[in-house]
């Protein structure tokens, strides 16, 4: 009984028992979606990947990604886990390959530094606004903060796109940062009622951080979808992107922030948004990250 071989990756972090954890079956190819759904709730990790071959031989693999209760069509850090994770078994040091998602295509670059591969992935789908009014009085009202701690200088909760939607609250420093609480309940309410992956996620930034090389300090939380806080998210990181362009609007060229997330939660990650501008407008967006392999075994499913 040999069963088949899986990995758990920490992603976003260079450094194990950090950033976030992901669970990654090196071969899918014949389970059922009813058995990959399964699988990931027994993980219970925040996403589990399934690697499969890809439907077009041009392309890596394809790789399907769970949650404990439904499928994603896109998630940040299971891509980036992904392509660490098939360079790994592959024997790869530096590639540029593309990872087919249910969004579509994905093409990503890894290569290797700082004694753990680094990874990268252009969005397959732009940031687009998010039809999700939330007030400054109801997103602090959600997160048990005064109003006047929402914003700061000219950011205001807004709402994005770039795969998952989220809904992107500035809040004014760490201390309002580090005191946000979800209120689960109240959020569907606000966000139509909704569950499962139409129902968008908290996104709370603020500029001051709490390590000395990142520009923003973020966290995610997503208690209504049953995953109170999120320690890395890179789709949330995408549709951030959509918020930078909008409230900061960078000159024309590359623009490279870094964001810092998880520190609450004792497993701080680091994640790079790289935003490409021509005439002012966003042509592209890439997010990258270290991610290593924190355990290994066989699954006997």
């Amino acid at each position: 009984m040999t069963g088949r071989a899986y990995q758990v990756m920490d992603v976003f972090t260079g450094d194990r028992l950090a950033g976030n954890p992901l669970g990654v079956v090196l071969d899918g190819s014949d389970l059922s979606d009813d058995a990959m759904l399964k699988i990931a709730n027994e993980f219970n990790l925040s996403e589990t990947i399934f690697i499969l071959p890809p439907d077009n031989p041009a392309h890596k693999a394809r790789i399907r990604i769970f949650t404990p209760y439904h499928e994603m069509p896109f998630a940040g850090h299971p891509t980036v886990g992904g392509a660490v994770a098939i360079a790994l078994r592959d024997g790869i040091e530096d590639a540029i390959f593309v990872l087919e998602e249910n969004i579509g295509p994905v093409r990503c670059a890894v290569g290797s530094g700082h004694g753990a591969k680094f990874a990268e992935f252009s969005l397959p789908k732009l940031p687009e606004p998010a039809p999700f009014p939330i007030s400054r009085e109801q997103a602090a009202a959600a997160l048990g903060l005064a109003p006047q701690q929402i914003g700061f200088e000219n950011h205001l909760v807004s709402a994005w796109n770039a795969g998952v939607p989220y809904v992107t609250i500035p809040v004014a420093d760490l201390e309002a940062a580090g005191r946000a609480k979800l209120d689960a309940t109240f959020w569907m309410e606000l966000t139509g009622g909704q569950t499962g992956a139409p129902a968008p996620a908290a996104y709370v930034y603020c500029r001051q951080t709490a390590l000395h090389d990142a520009d923003f300090h973020c966290r995610m939380f997503a208690g209504h979808v049953g995953l109170v806080e999120d320690p890395a998210t890179g789709s949330a990181a995408a549709a951030f992107s959509g918020a930078v362009m909008h409230f900061d609007k960078p000159l024309d060229g590359t623009l490279v922030r870094w964001l810092e997330q998880g520190v609450e939660m004792g497993r701080p990650s680091r994640i790079r948004l790289s935003l490409e501008v021509q005439n002012r407008a966003l042509t592209e967006a890439r997010i990258g990250g270290h991610a290593v392999m924190v355990a290994e075994g066989r699954l006997f499913v």
